[in-house]
């Protein structure tokens, strides 16, 4: 069974370098320093929510989520967004993902949050097969864009 807890300070070092296989995921160059950076600054500002997970007691580090808190000004509520969720490869099929959501879904329930929203890539089919299968919905009624600065 995972184990799934808050991310905690001396996690950085570990934390840092699955948040640099994720990034390597969406063909992000490798950049350890920088990973080290983001994830220290998201978890000394209190800027974001990090849990991560392991597949049993005394494994190392195998999995995060970080969910970012914001608004939903049409409900006047609450929300947060699942922007990271990563297994490294070695530790997948163990159900560390599903673990990870079920502790960002009760988590942002006890916070009072609304909604959880996430996005992932068109080809990312077994992320989209676990949202689906945890009762996530896809959007079908509004478009999602960025613009790069």
């Amino acid at each position: 069974m995972p184990i799934v807890r808050r991310a905690q300070p001396g996690d950085l070092e570990p934390l840092a370098a699955l948040f640099d296989a994720y990034r390597g995921f969406y063909e992000q160059a490798s950049d350890l320093v920088l990973a080290r950076r983001f994830m220290a600054e998201r978890m000394t500002r209190d800027e974001s929510i990090v849990f991560v997970a392991v597949p049993a007691e005394g494994q190392a580090l195998a999995g995060f989520c970080q969910l970012y808190p914001t608004f939903c000004s049409v409900e006047a509520a609450p929300i947060r967004v699942l922007y990271d969720l990563f297994v490294s490869p070695g530790a997948r099929g163990q159900g560390l993902a599903g673990a990870l959501m079920q502790a960002a879904e009760d988590d942002s329930r006890r916070a009072g949050c609304v909604r959880l929203d996430l996005s992932t890539a068109h080809t990312n089919l077994s992320a989209q097969a676990l949202y689906e299968s945890r009762g996530w919905k896809r959007d079908e009624v509004f478009r999602y864009y960025s613009l790069a600065l």
